[in-house]
């Protein structure tokens, strides 16, 4: 009989510097990161914004470093318009 290795799960959380999802290695924030970042920070959005912008500062000064012929674009967009409230 065989045995069955079960492996963790793992989180969608970014892999610095390349600020790619650890899990499913698309650009972060992916959809479930996004996602379980509403839902963590869904009593305060301005507190989900601070750190996103945070976040993006890092991602920008990181990737740039990794690449300085072709910096960062649209991470405002990336990071930061999604998560505006509605409405």
């Amino acid at each position: 009989m065989a045995m069955m290795v079960v492996r963790p799960p793992v989180p969608h959380v970014a892999m610095r510097p390349l600020w790619r999802c650890r899990n499913c290695g698309t650009e972060w924030p992916c959809q479930p990161a996004k996602l379980a970042l509403l839902t963590e920070y869904r009593t305060s959005r301005t507190a989900l914004l601070i750190y996103l912008g945070t976040l993006m500062h890092e991602a920008t000064n990181q990737l740039t470093q990794l690449h300085p012929d072709h910096p960062p674009t649209r991470m405002t967009e990336r990071f930061l318009s999604w998560a505006r409230a509605r409405g």
